[in-house]
Parts: structure tokens; sequence; C-alpha cells
């Protein structure tokens, strides 16, 4: 076993603490990942405070993870000691059932492995995740990270970046076709940059009027600042494609509005409540609301290929791990720009 220091959420109501616990050596077919830097997801946030329920104590969080192979099993073929690899929010599935064998491992059927909050396949050994020193996975489900992709800011493709990614490309997003982003943070600025770089037409919809520079700067060709009480008025059936990257409570209702006739809404954000919807806002224009979460392991590295080749990276702020606390509170009040990333070497 391999000594690892890394933080944790003791429980629900504390703040994460340095925490010391055991990684498995790695067996035949796995492989030892030196963590080099991990993001910080809304999610994680989410979990370490059980909003969503059914969270494990002590809880170490990260699913955005990128570091350097420095052990392989004596069977692997996918890495080598020194290669850069990176891992998002699943470390195994069944490989049986119907979801594993097309590659969507994100919807197994059977008994997905989650990065953390967890257990591994015995059903009894818990899982603990990117805001750690090391980690050992599987190499079939470990990414190649491109080394023309900066390493520091690789991490957050892991989630946000395979998040809007996946949803835009299931559903054939095309050039020239008018792809609204609802919200403008970890997610949703990815979801600009690949949207522009598909060729859409891209609209921002942010209550923060200031992120508007940095929306056109990324490919956006609109911007609308949401607060306003008719902040929406004149927009209705102008988007072919509406993703919808929100965390917070907000109106689907007033959303399905700008979405055209035989259009589609995907939603990818997560919302601590459950949201409503009227039945008129899909009957009125036949439009459709559907849903998307993260990407199998195939996807997920045509993703960072496509990134590597496109030269499209997520915006961070690097910080040591002393201030996660700090930048769980930040995240909460949108006060990053766009992604938080943990140094592993502080940790």
């Amino acid at each position: 076993m391999i000594k690892t220091r890394g933080y944790a959420a003791r429980s629900a109501k504390s703040p994460l603490v340095p925490f010391t616990f055991m990684r498995r050596e790695p067996g035949p077919h796995e492989v030892l990942i030196e963590v080099l830097y991990s993001g910080i997801c809304h999610s994680d946030i989410h979990q370490a405070r059980n909003e969503w329920g059914g969270s494990l104590y002590p809880m170490v969080p990260g699913h955005e993870i990128v570091g350097r192979v420095s052990r392989v099993g004596s069977r692997v073929k996918r890495f080598n000691v020194g290669d850069i690899a990176g891992v998002g929010c699943f470390t195994d599935s069944c490989r049986r059932c119907v979801s594993c064998r097309e590659g969507e491992e994100q919807y197994c059927e059977g008994s997905v492995q989650w990065t953390y909050n967890a257990t591994e396949k015995d059903g009894k050994t818990r899982t603990y995740g990117g805001y750690s020193q090391r980690l050992t996975v599987d190499e079939n489900y470990a990414l190649r990270v491109p080394r023309s992709i900066p390493v520091e800011r690789a991490a957050p493709l892991l989630c946000a970046g395979i998040t809007t990614y996946s949803p835009l490309r299931h559903f054939g997003v095309k050039r020239a076709q008018k792809v609204g982003v609802v919200g403008m943070g970890g997610l949703g600025h990815m979801a600009v940059k690949i949207a522009a770089s598909l060729g859409a037409e891209v609209t921002v919809f942010s209550t923060s009027e200031d992120k508007k520079r940095d929306a056109l700067r990324f490919g956006a060709k609109r911007f609308v600042a949401t607060r306003g009480r008719d902040a929406l008025a004149g927009l209705a059936r102008s988007q072919d494609f509406l993703l919808d990257t929100v965390s917070a409570k907000h109106d689907l209702d007033a959303y399905l509005e700008l979405v055209k006739r035989d259009g589609r809404m995907v939603i990818v954000g997560v919302p601590e409540k459950p949201l409503e919807i009227r039945a008129f806002s899909l009957i009125i224009g036949r439009k459709s609301l559907s849903g998307s979460v993260i990407g199998g392991i195939r996807q997920t590295q045509e993703m960072l290929d496509y990134c590597a080749r496109h030269r499209i990276a997520p915006e961070v702020e690097i910080i040591p791990a002393r201030k996660i606390n700090a930048a769980f509170e930040r995240t909460l009040k949108a006060d990053v720009r766009y992604r938080f990333v943990i140094d592993a070497k502080t940790f």
C-alpha cells in the first residue's frame, strides 16, 4: 500500500482538512499516477456538503485529475512511465452492459465506479478522489493528455470539458446554427469555446454583465445580461440549441421561450433543488428538453484530442491546497475566472 496525503471533508458541516490514507499498489493492468493538478468542480461542493444526499465521510473530492504516470503494471500497454494522464468522474464500470459495450460507460447499468464518494468493485473499499497526491487506476479508464495542452490547464477538461463537448457532439450541433449558452462559469465558458470552434453562432446568457468581454473573446457573437426584468424580451424562438450549465435555481420556462420550433434545450448543470417546468413550454413549438452527463472514455479521449487540435483550454486560477475552503466559497459566489485548479505538490 502507498501512503498518500490529501484533503478531506469529515462531515457535511466541516471544512476540508489534511487527510492521510492509503492507495493500492498498481495491479497488472493498472497505472499509478502522481497527481499534478486537480480541478474544483461545483459538484465537489454539492457532495462534500451532502446537498445531493448519500455522501460518505471522510470524503476526498476531485474528479478533474491530471498527473504523470510513475509506475505501470506488468500487462499495461497504453501508458509508459512519464506519460501525462488524466482521470475523470469514474474509474471503472461493469464493462458488460449495453452502455459499456457501446462506449457510454458513464451510463453504466451495472456498477459504475465513481472516482470518489463511492466504493470499489468489492462494494466495501472506499474511493478517494483527486484532492490528493496520487491515484491508482485501470489503464482502460485513464486518458492520454496531449502535450500541446498546458498541463496546469488540462484538469478541468476531464469534467467541464467533456460535460459540454458531449451534448454538442451527440445532438449534432453544426456550423452556423444559433447556440445559446446559459451561464458562463466553469462549464459555460468551455461550452462557449467548444461551440464556437464548431462554427456555431454563440449567444451567452449570463447574470454577470462583467463577463461580456470574456464571452466575446472566447468566441461568442452576442452577450445577453439576464438580470433585468425584460432582459430576454424580443429573443423568443431565436436559438436552435440551448445548453443550460447553471447549477442554481432559475426559470426553465423563460429559457425554453428562446428555443425555435423543433429546437432543443439540454441541461448539464445540477441545481441543489428540483426545477419546475410548464408543459406548454415544450408543447408549443414541439421543443425537446434533454439532459446529458460527462462522456464515455472513448468520447473523452476524442474531446482531449479535439481541444489539442483547436488549442482550446480552460481558464484557470491555480491555488495551493490550503486555499481549498476559500475556493469553495468563492465558487459559490461565482468569484473565479473560470475554474480553480489545485497544485498537487502543495498537499
